[in-house]
């Protein structure tokens, strides 16, 4: 996952609506997180960056979106380093944060 990938062909027939059906879970997943902190920087990240992916940044946010709010969160934020299968240019992304858009 070298550097963040520009808009993918999607797939067409049955891998397209199981490509369909994951994003959909994950934007669900990503959404309702436990905590509006988390909501915000999963749930804005997806938004942000999903367009683009292909099956490996899918299967490495499905994996991400198993792990706790908080240590993610300590991930995205610089507080703990990320474990090694998630370093990269989608953690260096995730820790920009400015994919977090705050309605006032």
């Amino acid at each position: 996952m070298g550097g963040l990938p520009e808009r993918r062909c999607w797939p067409t027939g049955p891998a397209m609506q199981d490509l369909q059906n994951r994003l959909a879970r994950l934007k669900f997943r990503a959404w309702h997180r436990g905590t509006r902190e988390a909501d915000y920087m999963m749930g804005g990240f997806f938004d942000r960056y999903h367009s683009a992916w292909g099956e490996q940044e899918v299967a490495w946010f499905e994996a991400l979106v198993e792990h706790d709010d908080v240590d993610v969160m300590a991930w995205a934020l610089g507080a703990q380093p990320a474990p090694d299968e998630f370093q990269g240019a989608l953690m260096d992304a995730m820790q920009k944060l400015d994919f977090v858009e705050i309605r006032r």
